[in-house]
């Protein structure tokens, strides 16, 4: 998974696994017998670190919008740390199989239709307590709060200064939430981005 996500699911071979990791191709078979069952196993265990390492420190916060500002903190949270050499695993492979059809592609849409249902289901029930202001659209909130998470892998692995990519999208999804709360002060301000930011480059 961590080489795919630096070059790409096609990039990858039983061989050149085989190669990496100082084992027989042939033993590799008895896990993956062909390219495309190592792809789709990738494929998976990208899904289950993203539940690991994403979703579930978010859902432990509370319902509602604090849940929903998680899941986008927890997400870049993911990305600043560098957990994966390519940043993400997602971002690399989505453009990759976009016109490619079969399973491989089925299951990466499937992760990414799913990672868009539960930020709308949170928005939803952020509705539902009266966080957010009625005229809401869950679903548009949740296409918006995915692309500012995409946004921030292209600043980071391909622009100067990317790490500032970082700080736009926490602003951009903090002040939308803010600006569609019922009551702002249960998110934090946008001051303490900055001022979290200003002690973090002085360090």
């Amino acid at each position: 998974m961590a080489m795919a996500s630096v070059e790409g699911l096609e990039g990858l071979s039983l061989a050149r696994l085989a190669l990496t990791l100082g084992v027989s191709k042939s033993g590799l078979f008895t896990h993956w017998p062909d390219k495309q069952h190592l792809q789709l196993a990738i494929v998976e265990h990208a899904t289950r670190q993203w539940t690991e390492l994403i979703v579930a420190p978010a859902l432990a916060r509370p319902r509602g919008v604090r849940r929903l500002w998680a899941l986008h903190e927890q997400r870049l949270g993911f990305y600043e740390a560098e957990t994966l050499p390519g940043g993400c695993f997602f971002a690399a492979v989505q453009h990759e199989f976009d016109d490619w059809p079969g399973p491989v592609h089925d299951a990466i849409a499937q992760a990414l239709v799913d990672w868009l249902a539960l930020l709308r289901q949170v928005a939803v029930q952020a509705g539902e307590l009266g966080e957010l202001r009625p005229e809401t659209d869950p679903e548009q909130l949740a296409f918006e709060i995915n692309a500012l998470g995409e946004a921030v892998v292209t600043h980071l692995r391909l622009m100067p200064g990317g790490s500032h990519g970082l700080l736009h999208s926490r602003r951009a999804v903090l002040d939308r939430l803010r600006a569609l709360s019922t009551d702002p002060s249960l998110l934090p301000s946008l001051s303490s981005l900055s001022n979290l930011t200003e002690t973090e480059n002085a360090s």
